[in-house]
């Protein structure tokens, strides 16, 4: 559905350009998840969204998006291994939400071509 096209990649890059992010401290707020804590919610709530805004969507579409963001979750997970456990930055937390954002970007495109 998106992991073999051109718009994830282009994320994939994006992703690569912005490490500098995960490199430096920075202000952490109290309370504030792990990074990976941070992703996984943001991404599931943004699938969850998918699903509600494409209620034509079939159980098999429904399957291949939780799948797929399975293989971004991974894929986030071993770019930002050595980060993953660390408390998300301010800064940090803002990239995780807009990435998140263009993620669900990229479904909301694929299921609107596919439509």
């Amino acid at each position: 559905m998106v992991l073999d096209r051109q718009g994830y990649d282009d994320l994939i890059m994006y992703l690569t350009q912005n490490l500098a992010l995960f490199e430096k401290s920075g202000e952490i707020k109290p309370g504030a998840p792990t990074i990976m804590e941070l992703i996984e919610d943001d991404i599931a709530e943004n699938v969850m969204l998918i699903c509600q805004q494409h209620t034509e969507l079939t159980t098999e579409q429904r399957s291949q998006i939780v799948r797929e963001v399975d293989g971004i979750v991974y894929d986030l997970q071993e770019v930002l291994s050595s980060v993953t456990s660390n408390q998300v930055t301010v800064e940090q937390h803002a990239f995780i939400d807009e990435f998140a954002a263009l993620v669900k970007n990229l479904f909301d495109s694929a299921v609107a071509e596919s439509a």
